[in-house]
């Protein structure tokens, strides 16, 4: 009796507990987010799906056996039915009805992981490159390419004795000093690689998450709503060394109007920095030949 109180009275003061929490309490976070895309949406709801499937045989089985155990229980004198211990109905029964439930969930996962693996219709591809740490983003056949790394103000307080305190600083090792920027309403190609470790490339927004593998070139399609454009965060979800935590991924969707503005000023910017490079190295080559003539 005094064993039954004393766990009433904890199961009593964990309900207080989770009653007296926040109002705040991001709950959602328990569980995988619906995403910005028709793709995630479409994972989200397969994903509840087999979660409500999977919870509610727990709950007859686990009902079952709960129920058989108080009900029948030695201290009120029953008595085992031997009878049922080679029952061959029950066992094609319990052999069959998984079989069905199975085939039930698989066509439909079947059909997603078909959509999943289709990039066809892409209208724009991206390269994608893991490094230890920091990442690489190609437009394909755009001309525009550049590196992405943990934001400097992030890398500044994360050090040791840098007198900063990370809850002072918004989006605290999750934000990069130049993020890679997508048109929203667009099927966009992702193709991923790595230059020395696996890495993975996760967003937990666009519902999915594909390994980055030297020597290997994985291939994943993400895709914004048009109603959606905003920034959307994730992280390396591979663990690659000693600062795998600090290498985010930040993507910002634009209207295709002011993506491609973007990628305009992206593209002059890097048709100018080519342009000085080649001047700097004719420069160089002249001054070079002009040293050797005056040494000879």
């Amino acid at each position: 009796m005094a064993i039954s109180k004393k766990l009433l009275a904890a199961l009593t003061g964990a309900i207080a507990s989770a009653a007296s929490l926040p109002a705040r309490a991001d709950w959602s976070l328990l569980n995988m987010p619906e995403g910005v895309s028709e793709l995630s949406r479409e994972i989200y709801e397969m994903h509840m799906l087999m979660l409500w499937i999977c919870v509610a045989i727990a709950v007859v089985t686990f009902g079952a056996m709960i129920y058989a155990m108080v009900k029948f229980r030695k201290s009120k004198g029953a008595v085992a039915d031997t009878s049922l211990l080679h029952s061959t109905k029950l066992e094609i029964a319990w052999t069959i009805v998984p079989v069905f439930i199975l085939i039930g969930m698989a066509i439909p996962s079947v059909e997603k992981l078909i959509k999943i693996e289709d990039t066809t219709g892409s209208e724009l591809t991206i390269k994608v490159t893991g490094y230890q740490w920091f990442w690489e983003y190609e437009y394909i056949d755009k001309g525009v390419s550049f590196y992405s790394r943990l934001a400097q103000s992030s890398n500044e307080t994360r050090q040791l004795d840098s007198g900063k305190n990370p809850e002072d600083l918004e989006h605290y090792l999750l934000d990069v000093d130049k993020p890679l920027v997508v048109p929203t309403g667009t099927k966009i190609r992702m193709l991923l690689t790595a230059n020395d470790v696996i890495h993975a490339w996760w967003v937990p927004d666009f519902g999915m998450k594909r390994d980055a593998i030297p020597g290997f070139i994985n291939e994943m399609w993400i895709s914004v709503d048009t109603d959606k454009p905003g920034t959307y965060r994730g992280q390396c979800a591979e663990l690659c060394g000693r600062d795998h935590g600090f290498m985010p991924v930040v993507v910002v969707a634009k209207p295709k109007a002011e993506f491609d503005a973007w990628l305009a000023e992206q593209q002059a910017a890097a048709q100018q920095a080519s342009a000085a490079a080649t001047t700097t190295a004719m420069v160089e080559t002249a001054a070079g030949s002009t040293q050797l003539a005056q040494a000879e």
